[in-house]
C-alpha cells in the first residue's frame, strides 16, 4: 500500500512541478513559485516515503529557497 501511494504521489508532484515550470516560463508570478514550492513539498514527502537521501536533500533545499523567495516578496 505504501508503495502504491508513493507512485501516485510521485506523479502528482511531477504534474504540479510541470505546471509551476510553465507558469515560470510565462512569467506568472507568484503562481509559479507556489506551484514549484508545492511540487518540491510533494517530492519531499515522496522521497521520505521511499527513503531516498539525495531527493530529500534536493527537495528540502528547493522548498527552503522557494519559501524564502515568497516570504521576501510578500512580507
Amino acid at each position: 500500500m505504501k508503495l502504491k501511494i508513493a507512485v501516485y504521489l510521485k506523479w502528482i508532484a511531477t504534474a504540479v512541478t510541470l505546471i509551476g515550470a510553465v507558469f515560470a516560463s510565462l512569467g506568472i508570478y507568484p503562481y509559479s513559485a507556489i506551484f514549484l514550492n508545492s511540487g518540491a513539498f510533494l517530492f519531499l514527502i515522496w522521497a521520505i516515503l521511499i527513503r531516498e537521501p539525495a531527493m530529500i536533500a534536493v527537495n528540502s533545499g528547493l522548498l527552503a529557497i522557494y519559501t524564502v523567495g515568497l516570504a521576501i516578496k510578500f512580507l
